[in-house]
């Protein structure tokens, strides 16, 4: 049984999917909790300049804080701290979808609101998702960039952990288009392999899978920290541009790669993905949204947002960089 909180207005009992909060509608913004997957990420650094910025415009605050390992055990504790520290709103990037939900439950259970931005969490965990880009959109434009740039033969996917969510989902959608789209017939996926969010792992993966598979020509590497430390990999072993690489990362790590030709990259505006989850979750907290399709919300400079399924909000589309637009990705 659900314990409530007491201190509910006449706001009611908010419901998210499967748990009862009773919990107060704010009438000012509030403070919200930030928990990335790691501390000492970059881009989640970039995003917290972005929370701050519309903490700046419209009020409210921001407190950041995550754990040295990308663990969902990790994020418990982070989790448990920031009910401590009385957090009106939680935005999590999850490690793990569902081993973190039973904590994130009992922060709303204790008059904490959750969502999710960038890895989503259980849906019944969460009031909304606020995804850097439709996860459909991000798994065809990393192949696709493969395929653009080896045309055929054998590639890798390099991941981030066997648990996360959104590089679990865009794999799971690569491998359908390899089985079903007669564009991809020419590419072969040999393995798939986890850097653990570290980037000397990462580099030791991107020169195991090249000594493993001497005939492989490229890696999708769909995560931050791991595409920059391939890349790094591969050209201090000599082999760069004979294994291209495509995925996802902050363009400006990258960048001599992009402009040699080796490496592509999938981006978004970072900044914008924190700004965008700060509205959304002082909306949460305001109850300005409950999570339903059709909800809309301000979000200051970004202008408006709609609510989709399952609550998710999609910042905007992201695009495949190469040399010609590699000028408009300043992170």
């Amino acid at each position: 049984m659900i314990k409530r909180n007491l201190m509910a207005t006449a706001c009611g009992v908010v419901m998210m999917t499967g748990v009862a909060q009773a919990q107060e509608c704010l009438t000012e913004p509030g403070t919200i909790g930030f928990l990335p997957k790691l501390d000492t990420d970059p881009y989640f650094q970039v995003a917290g300049e972005g929370a701050r910025e519309a903490a700046a415009e419209m009020g409210g605050s921001v407190i950041q804080a995550a754990p040295s390992q990308a663990t969902a055990e990790a994020q418990v504790e982070f989790i448990n701290n920031l009910v401590a520290q009385q957090v009106d709103v939680i935005a999590i990037s999850g490690n793990d979808a569902n081993a973190v939900a039973p904590a994130l439950k009992r922060a709303a259970a204790n008059g904490v609101r959750v969502i999710s931005y960038d890895s989503d969490v259980a849906k019944d965990a969460r009031t909304l998702f606020v995804n850097q880009a439709l996860g459909s959109s991000l798994a065809e434009m990393m192949l696709q960039s493969m395929n653009d740039m080896i045309g055929e033969g054998q590639f890798a996917i390099l991941s981030s952990t066997p648990t996360a969510t959104n590089q679990n989902a865009w794999i799971e959608q690569m491998q359908g288009e390899l089985e079903n789209n007669p564009d991809y017939a020419g590419l072969k996926l040999v393995t798939v392999v986890y850097g653990e969010e570290s980037e000397q792992i990462n580099q030791q993966q991107a020169l195991a899978l090249a000594q493993t598979y001497p005939d492989l020509k490229g890696i999708i590497v769909p995560a931050g920290i791991g595409l920059p430390a391939a890349a790094r990999a591969l050209e201090e072993a000599g082999l760069t541009g004979k294994i291209k690489l495509t995925g996802l990362a902050p363009a400006s790590l990258i960048r001599k790669y992009i402009e040699e030709g080796s490496v592509q990259d999938i981006w978004w505006n970072v900044t914008d993905l924190g700004y965008l989850a700060y509205h959304a979750a002082q909306a949460v907290a305001m109850c300005e949204v409950t999570g339903a399709a059709g909800e809309t919300f301000e979000a200051g400079r970004l202008g408006s947002y709609t609510i989709g399924e399952a609550g998710e909000v999609v910042l905007g589309p992201a695009k495949i960089v190469t040399p010609e637009n590699l000028d408009e990705f300043k992170f």
